[in-house]
This record gives structure tokens, C-alpha cells and sequence, in this order.
């Protein structure tokens, strides 16, 4: 694809809103509810939002926002130990620039560098690593953040600084995966489900195979879809035409850059560094099993978590919500923005209370982003 142009041509959308609309018709002559069709991704929410196809689809399509944002999930407790490290003598502490505002229980990222903390944004695990480099008297600790799309580059980094031997190089751990909380919302008896439209930057790394159990197991489709306007009408419409034909299958509309089987670099890099936790704690849907990744013991010495005594206890775990904030519900689904009590009133972009405002890819920041007052006064 050398333009996204021919992906954003209005006569394409609208015909495939047409075709939409002639499948919800055929399948909503079966059923008296809406069909719920859940976008994953964070990216594909805010793609919904800056193309306005959440008003553009047939009425008889709900789209229902995923836990897709890597820093969203994150619970507060760990944002507490990322603000910990930043505040010891002699660590440079380095970040995405979406982790910086987000609120801990007791600060965040962005107040503690405020107080004097050495608390970077950088824009890649690498200038992380450069900075070791260059400051070889200090410990500079990346904070390891995001699903399989960013795992690959921080693993690399790991294995860079291994043969560098950059002891004062350190990663703080929080990389979770896609599949499991999925399992988990299907899991759900409160959840009403579908279909899903797949992350594609994550199967540019995992492939689409890691969702065969979705179709196998809980026989809901998955399409795996590109973030241009039409990339998500047609998903939404090999979605549809599963649900009409009463099959379900994991189909790959990103075809153009997702592999089928991913990309074997970055699947070996992350076999090297990483395993799985037991567990992790995810806000809003709480501990799920094998959902999230740890350095391994062999490359211990690039561990923050062991270098700092920062250990994934239960004590750490299940730190409660600010009094008001509804990110969990509206992170799992079960709530829409606007329906939050504090959205637009006591959560702004200015002053959040939970991460779904700040994150470049949550709902909120969304809905805030491209309906602002219109969105807090509905």
C-alpha cells in the first residue's frame, strides 16, 4: 500500500454501508435485539470516532469498546511501583508519553517528575538504551508497557543490552496479551457478544491463529482488521455475513500486512526474554490466568523488578478505583463513556481521574476527542 487514499474513498464506504445495512436487515429479521460487535483495539475505537461510522452504521449494529488499551488495563497499583522506581537516588526513569498522566492511588508519572523525579518520555525502549549508554553512573529503568505489538522492541532491547553488557539498563515489566481477557469477557455471563473485530498490529506479531479458540470454543467470529474507515466496514461486514450464515470462523481482512502466522523475529525475540506470569491483574476484570509476560531468569540482570525488590505481590493487587471513576465497566463493555457519572465533569483531559481519559487510544479520550462538550452533555 503506498496511500490510504483508496481506504478512506467515500464511494467504497458508502457502499459497503449499504451492504451492511442489507445483512443487519436480513439478520435482525431473526432476532429482536441489537447485534453487539466488539472492536478490541483502542486504535480501532478512536478510528470509529474520527470517521463518525458509529453514526454512519445501520442502527441494528452496537459497537461495543474492548480492553484494548495497554494503558488503560494497567491497574494503579502498578502505575504506584512505576512512581516508586522514578523516585529512587540515581535511577532515569523513561516512559511512553501516554503513561506519564496517568493517575496512580497515590500520583502519577507526571506530578512525581513535577517533584523532582527523573521521569523521561522517550518514543522507543532503544532511546532508553541509549541513555544507559551515555549515563553509565545511573540506572535507567524503561517502563515495559503494551500488548504483543511493542513486546518484540523491548525484547530486543534486552537482548542488545545482554551483549553490551549495560548492567545499568533495566525494564520495568507491565506487557500483557490479547487472547486471554478476551477468554475472560466471553467468560462473562453479563457479556453479550456477537462478534469481535481483531487488533491488527497484534497479529502483524502474533498471527490470527492465537483467536482459533474463539471460533472453536465459543463459536463467536473474529475478522482481524486494518484501522482505515473502509478497513473497518468491511470487517464489520464479513462479521455480519459469519452471524447470517450461522458459522464462525477467525478471518484475516488486514491482509495486506498481517501474516498468517506472524512474524517469526519478533515471536522468537519474545520466546527468548519473556514467559508468562501466573497471573496478572487487569483493571476492571481483575486477576486473569497467563495474561501477562515476565523476564525470564536468564536475563534476570535487565529486570527491574529484581534489581529494585519491586515484586509482584498480592499486597500490590486489587487497589481500589477513585470513588466515582467507572473505567473498569466502561473498559469491559458494559458501560459507554457519556454514561459515566464524571465523564466531561469531574474527568476531563485537563484533570482525569482513570487512564481511559489520558491514553492516546482510550474510549473516553475518544469520545472526547471528536464529540467534546456535545459528547458530556448527552
Amino acid at each position: 500500500m503506498k496511500f490510504a487514499s483508496e481506504f478512506r474513498d467515500p464511494a467504497a464506504a458508502r457502499a459497503l454501508l449499504a451492504a451492511i445495512a442489507t445483512k443487519a436487515d436480513e439478520i435482525g429479521a431473526t432476532r429482536q435485539k441489537p447485534i453487539h460487535i466488539m472492536e478490541i483495539c483502542g486504535g480501532h475505537t478512536h478510528s470509529i470516532f474520527r470517521y463518525g461510522l458509529d453514526k454512519l452504521i445501520h442502527e441494528g449494529i452496537e459497537f461495543i469498546h474492548g480492553p484494548g488499551c495497554p494503558v488503560c488495563v494497567l491497574p494503579m497499583a502498578r502505575v504506584d511501583e512505576c512512581v516508586e522506581i522514578a523516585e529512587r537516588p540515581g535511577v532515569i526513569f523513561t516512559t511512553f508519553g501516554d503513561a506519564m498522566r496517568v493517575p496512580g492511588h497515590k500520583k502519577s508519572l507526571i506530578r512525581a517528575k513535577s517533584e523532582g523525579a527523573d521521569i523521561r518520555m522517550v518514543y522507543s525502549p532503544l532511546d532508553a538504551l541509549e541513555l544507559a549508554r551515555r549515563n553509565r553512573d545511573r540506572e535507567v529503568v524503561f517502563f515495559g508497557l503494551g500488548f504483543e505489538t511493542t513486546t518484540p522492541s523491548t525484547a530486543l532491547s534486552i537482548q542488545q543490552a545482554a551483549r553490551e553488557g549495560l548492567t545499568n539498563f533495566s525494564v520495568f515489566c507491565n506487557h500483557i496479551t490479547v487472547p486471554e481477557p478476551i477468554k475472560a469477557l466471553l467468560d462473562d455471563p453479563d457479556m453479550t457478544l456477537d462478534g469481535f473485530i481483531g487488533p491488527g498490529h497484534v497479529s502483524m506479531v502474533i498471527g490470527i491463529h492465537p483467536y482459533d479458540f474463539i471460533a472453536r470454543d465459543y463459536r463467536k467470529p473474529l475478522v482481524v482488521a486494518g484501522f482505515e474507515p473502509t478497513d473497518l466496514l468491511q470487517s464489520t461486514l464479513m462479521v455480519l455475513v459469519q452471524i447470517g450464515e450461522g458459522r464462525a470462523a477467525i478471518e484475516n481482512q488486514y491482509a495486506r500486512v498481517v501474516p498468517e502466522h506472524g512474524n517469526p523475529v519478533s515471536l522468537a525475540a519474545i520466546a527468548d526474554v519473556y514467559e508468562r506470569r501466573p497471573s496478572f491483574e487487569w483493571r476492571g476484570l481483575g486477576e486473569i490466568d497467563a495474561s501477562g509476560l515476565r523476564i525470564r531468569r536468564k536475563y534476570g540482570a535487565f529486570d527491574a523488578e529484581e534489581k529494585f525488590g519491586i515484586g509482584y505481590a498480592a499486597s500490590s493487587r486489587n487497589v481500589p478505583e477513585i470513588e466515582g471513576c467507572a473505567c473498569g465497566a466502561v473498559m469491559t463493555g458494559k458501560m459507554k463513556p457519556t454514561q459515566c457519572p464524571q465523564f466531561g465533569i469531574g474527568c476531563t483531559p485537563e484533570m482525569p481521574l482513570g487512564a481511559l481519559m489520558v491514553s492516546s487510544e482510550g474510549a473516553c479520550a475518544a469520545y472526547w476527542q471528536y464529540a467534546g462538550a456535545r459528547a458530556a452533555a448527552e
